[in-house]
């Protein structure tokens, strides 16, 4: 029986989000387009596939061997539209990448504006969080990670400097009131500004100098969460309320101008650059390629 392709890629959209709300906002439409696609699908097909409460949104037997067998067919049909893309003379399409705040913060800005110059017809999307999600559920066709433990099927390129350190500074006010650690472990007496991820994880701080390590779990008066609310954090050492540790490259500026003093730099851990991950598949849709492609060039 014909059926619109479109209804077939709301119906897939909502099962890789798990939820209307979610394949919404990955696919830059609306709850109540989806759900009416959803349900003109599931008239055509003359059968439910999806059971729907409401918390929850859960394919049936019905809908999940439709998906087992719709995903292949939809792969071939968007790899037959990036082969003929590659004929055109520049790459064309939306390019959506899952990123977290320091690496839109830290490492796009030097490659992002100079890609999209070059590649005027593609259309750059970049979701920025500190969660690590799954990129299909997210909608996005890659993602960046800052380290290289990553899934069997995915392939990671390395992307931004391949060397970064944690930096610790504190207002010179502060450490004129409190006084300069010469150890980490001093840290342990001092006000401490820390991040929070998502999962409730407050992860230590780390410290490495001549074969020894140290990790601390300080205490203080501020705990923020990793990524957008960092800048919270920042703004709270630069008033003399304690102690932060961050990327080195986001704390430079405060510290080139003075209002931030580092400390224990000789103990600054350093860790390796981030990498761009996607999945291992037989054809790279034309923008990621491209994209692939522009940061390669630039590591030479």
């Amino acid at each position: 029986m014909p059926i619109d392709l479109g209804l077939l890629n709301a119906v897939i959209a909502v099962a890789k989000a798990g939820g209307f709300r979610e394949a919404a906002r990955a696919t830059n439409s609306n709850p109540s387009r989806l759900s009416d696609a959803v349900r003109r699908a599931e008239q055509q097909l003359g059968v439910r596939l999806f059971n729907r409460t409401t918390r929850t949104v859960v394919l049936t037997d019905a809908g999940k061997m439709l998906l087992d067998r719709l995903l292949p067919a939809m792969n071939e049909v968007e790899s037959a539209i990036d082969a003929v893309n590659g004929f055109r003379d520049t790459p064309t399409g939306t390019l959506r990448l899952n990123v977290p705040v320091s690496a839109a913060r830290l490492v796009l800005p030097d490659i992002v504006p100079a890609f999209l110059a070059r590649y005027p017809e593609i259309q750059l999307e970049i979701i920025a969080e500190s969660n690590v999600v799954d990129i299909f559920r997210a909608g996005c066709d890659a993602g960046i990670r800052y380290d290289e433990s990553l899934e069997q099927d995915m392939i990671a390129v390395p992307i931004g400097p391949r060397k970064q350190r944690f930096a610790i500074a504190a207002a010179p006010s502060y450490l004129d009131r409190k006084g300069r650690p010469q150890h980490p472990r001093e840290l342990l007496s001092h006000s401490c500004l820390r991040g929070k991820f998502a999962s409730g994880i407050i992860p230590e701080w780390e410290f490495e100098k001549d074969g020894e390590t140290v990790r601390l779990q300080p205490s203080g008066p501020l705990i923020v969460s990793i990524g957008a609310a960092v800048d919270l954090a920042v703004a709270a050492a630069v008033a003399g309320i304690g102690v932060i540790q961050l990327f080195e490259e986001w704390l430079r500026p405060h510290i080139a101008n003075g209002v931030l003093e580092p400390i224990l730099e000789p103990w600054w851990r350093h860790f390796s650059g981030p990498y761009l991950y996607y999945p291992d598949r037989r054809l790279v849709p034309a923008p990621l390629r491209a994209f692939i492609d522009f940061i390669r060039e630039q590591q030479r």
